[in-house]
């Protein structure tokens, strides 16, 4: 074995977490080795936000086509996914190639490596036979893995996963989905609306549980909509598959698909990472940071293995936390009250902040102001498609939003201002005050706010 090569930083994971905070320190001057098992960019543009919400931009295609019909005229629709898997292999992934981000990084000027990394003591890095000592320290963004569940019979089966769902060249007939949490929602519409028979199972009293109710609500009536089945308060216990898949539920009854989607969740990439070795829980679902990031003694670790929002946008978020820490050069410390997230559902769902239950649940004074889109100028002008909702919660004693949904068309658009508003937060009598223009979907935040101050 070679003698550890002297660096400044390894980045352990080049997801668009780690890919940011390596890129970032290595145009900054310092030594950086970026490993990476996978693809460099991680999830996000190969198998996670890109290529799906090309999938859903096309699926929305046809259901505004579909739309014409009492609005604007007559319309056939003719779905066909050969353009839509066209282009997310050649132009969204490059075939699954990752020459360009690989590319891009050593045009920083760092370091790429190929491999498995292990840490094997403070501040050294194994891949394969080359060991490397980081001087200032090390960074975690191994991000995570799709959690499959020990349901009898699902193991060795050609189970679906979001990857394979996103490389589908072409449609299953039929497919059953466990899980009906964002992905599995968003993935079942898109596949649905391009004519595929799809059920989504539950195993909570609703799917999207951990948003709004009034959310789960909308969620569901838009995939009733478009033909999906959603079987919720059930879970799978057995699967067997025989050229076609059979799930039989916990209340009994057995369903069939000629695919199976596991979309019940993600875990971090740590097991085999060798954490022991840098003084930090081998066994710890995610690795605990402070508001700089710091996991450990000159360790650093951002993205989904921090358990903080499996988001692109929070991964990129706490890059730059941790580029700044490392580089000295203070500012902001990472600050989670107003985390925002888009189910892009048709209608899109986002969200921000507290939902009236955990505002509740943490002893606020809760106000609340709700609004139908529909009965807003602009829901009502937009027409077939308007469902939706804007929703805010207050804190009353202080004053201020601490959450908020705005579910509808532009809903992942509308949450920007919330956002802005819980972020900052912006008093509420200066939020009343505020210019709306109109006749906007984000104009129905007004009125949000009214029905608040009324309640």
């Amino acid at each position: 074995m070679s003698e550890a090569r002297q660096v400044d930083v390894v980045v352990v994971g080049l997801g668009v977490g780690g890919e940011e905070v390596a890129g970032r320190l290595a145009a900054a001057g310092l030594n950086v080795i970026g490993v990476e098992n996978r693809l460099v960019g991680g999830e996000c543009p190969y198998w996670g936000c890109i290529p799906t919400k090309i999938m859903v931009r096309a699926g929305n295609a046809l259901a505004e086509a579909r739309r014409i019909p009492g609005l604007a005229g007559k319309s056939t629709v003719e779905p066909d996914w050969a353009p839509v898997a066209k282009r997310i292999r050649d132009e969204a992934t490059d075939d699954w190639n990752d020459k360009v981000a690989v590319d891009r990084f050593t045009g920083k000027g760092g370091t790429f490596v190929r491999g498995t990394a292990s840490i094997t003591a403070p501040g050294r890095i194994r891949v394969g036979d080359q060991e490397y000592a980081a001087t200032r320290g090390i960074v975690i963004a191994t991000g995570t893995v799709a959690v499959i569940p020990p349901i009898e019979g699902l193991s060795g089966t050609p189970y679906w996963t979001n990857r394979e769902a996103v490389e589908a060249a072409t449609l299953p007939e039929s497919m059953l989905v466990l899980g009906g949490g964002a992905i599995g929602c968003e993935l079942a519409q898109a596949y649905a609306r391009f004519g595929v028979a799809v059920t989504v199972i539950e195993g909570s009293p609703r799917v999207l549980a951990m948003e709004e109710p009034e959310s789960s609500e909308v969620a569901a009536a838009a995939l009733a909509a478009d033909g999906v089945r959603v079987v919720t308060g059930v879970r799978a216990q057995k699967v067997a598959h025989d050229g076609s898949f059979q799930v039989t539920l916990s209340d009994g009854s057995v369903l069939t698909g000629e695919k199976l989607l596991v979309a019940t969740g993600r875990a971090a990439r740590l097991g085999e990472l060798g954490l022991e070795h840098a003084g930090l829980d081998p066994a710890a679902r995610f690795l605990t940071t402070d508001e700089w990031m710091r996991a450990g003694e000159k360790v650093w670790a951002v993205g989904d293995v921090t358990g903080n929002g499996a988001f692109t946008h929070m991964a990129m978020y706490e890059a730059d936390v941790a580029v700044r820490d490392i580089l000295g050069q203070g500012g902001p410390a990472a600050d989670y009250r107003a985390r925002p997230r888009v189910t892009f559902l048709d209608p899109e769902i986002g969200a921000v902040g507290m939902t009236e239950q955990q505002a509740r649940d943490a002893g606020l004074n809760v106000r609340v102001g709700y609004v139908p889109l529909n009965q807003t100028s602009r829901g009502f002008i937009h027409g077939p498609g308007n469902e939706g909702f804007l929703k805010l919660i207050a804190d009353a004693d202080r004053g201020v939003l601490v959450g908020g949904t705005t579910a509808g068309q532009s809903g992942g658009e509308m949450i920007g201002a919330v956002s802005v508003a819980v972020h900052a937060e912006v008093p509420i009598s200066t939020l009343l005050s505020q210019i709306w223009a109109y006749p906007t979907f984000h104009r129905g935040l007004g009125d949000a706010m009214k029905a608040l101050v009324a309640s």
